[in-house]
């Protein structure tokens, strides 16, 4: 039988791998309903300045890369920090990354069966999004990683669809203003901690230190990534704005899809049906990496890290992840209250993980200094 290697590593993918796994980790579903938690013209600014603290969040993650206590793989995670103390953090990792491909799927599983198949069974969508997600994964790091290309390729363009709201009629720089905020809410608190969370995810590139080639030039990569997605995110929020206006955005639970719906084409009839079809090549490479993400906390946190991987252990965890998205649906997405409980669990931690790890990376590697 087949070696099953699927994380093994033949060559080191530069910078340009970096930077496209950046921009898709921190745009994935948010996009589709960032405006609706924002509402208020002035959290245009409140996207720029969460993506200044991004950058220079990230300038600490570059100087633990580039440090001489950056560790290559397990092994020097395990002396930087102990043994049992990776133990710990893949647990915590593990609990996260759970939650993380759970949320993912089912939104996108939603908007799936709300705009596309409302009469099937939202359990065979599950399922079958599901699948294509573990039929990458088991194809290994590495194509999956080189299938962030395609997947860039597939999605970056759709951003296009939003130009036509920048066009009068429907654009109208009234629609843009208060620019300054006359009062602040909580409702801005929270639409600014909704904010650092949709800009996670270049804290992931930790588990991808084997696998990346930790040039001098790698984290340019990445700032250009962050500063693409702090873009992309300013302009779908002003064109929601242009079309919906601050007072009726909050009214619409998916308001991207929503706009794109009133998009008339003369060769196709239903533009959101393109914009949620393609998005599945975004959400297949997104939750394939973190199924082995998955896979490999799993596998820290039994021990087995210094054996090969095997494909009873890697289709178990499937099956996990898999039996855990059908108890999350039928005990709460259902109900309707998933923005109150599903989404919001997974905004706190991918926001609190984005601050503490490379915080923590950072002050360990000092500390190892001094040692």
């Amino acid at each position: 039988m087949r070696e099953f290697s699927i994380f093994e590593k033949s060559s080191a993918n530069g910078g340009i791998y970096a930077m496209l796994i950046v921009n898709r980790l921190q745009l994935l579903y948010f996009a589709l309903m960032l405006p609706m938690y924002l509402i208020h013209s002035y959290m245009i600014w409140g996207i720029i300045v969460m993506g200044i603290l991004s950058q220079i969040n990230l300038t600490l993650l570059s100087k633990w890369f580039s440090s001489d206590t950056s560790p290559k793989d397990y092994h020097g995670f395990v002396q930087l920090f102990g043994e049992r103390t990776v133990r710990m953090f893949a647990l915590v990792g593990w609990v996260l990354i759970l939650v993380k491909i759970t949320v993912i799927t089912l939104s996108y599983v939603e908007v799936i069966h709300y705009f596309v198949f409302p009469s099937m069974n939202i359990y065979w969508l599950i399922l079958f999004a599901f699948s294509i997600s573990c039929y990458l994964a088991v194809t290994g790091m590495e194509k999956v990683i080189r299938f962030v290309v395609i997947t860039f390729l597939a999605s970056f363009w759709i951003i296009l669809f939003f130009v036509p709201f920048f066009i009068p009629p429907v654009a109208s720089l009234y629609d843009l203003y208060p620019l300054i905020p006359t009062n602040w809410s909580m409702d801005s608190w929270k639409g600014l901690l909704f904010i650092w969370s949709a800009l996670s995810g270049p804290e992931y590139l930790v588990c991808l230190l084997p696998w990346l080639d930790k040039g001098p030039k790698l984290f340019r990569y990445v700032f250009a990534a962050n500063a693409l997605s702090v873009l992309e995110y300013v302009i779908i929020f002003a064109a929601a704005l242009f079309f919906y206006g601050s007072n009726y955005l909050s009214k619409s639970e998916f308001p991207v899809v929503n706009m794109i719906r009133y998009l008339e084409s003369p060769v196709f009839e239903r533009i959101d049906m393109i914009l949620i079809s393609f998005n599945l090549f975004h959400f297949v490479f997104v939750a394939a990496i973190f199924i082995l993400f998955f896979y490999g906390a799993t596998r820290i946190m039994l021990g087995k890290q210094d054996k090969p991987p095997t494909r009873t252990g890697f289709y178990a965890s499937c099956m996990f992840i898999c039996l855990c998205l059908l108890i999350a649906n039928v005990s709460f997405w259902q109900e309707g209250i998933e923005h109150s409980i599903g989404l919001i669990l997974e905004v706190c931690l991918s926001a609190l993980s984005y601050l503490l790890v490379p915080a923590i990376l950072v002050v360990a590697g000092k500390l190892k200094g001094r040692v």
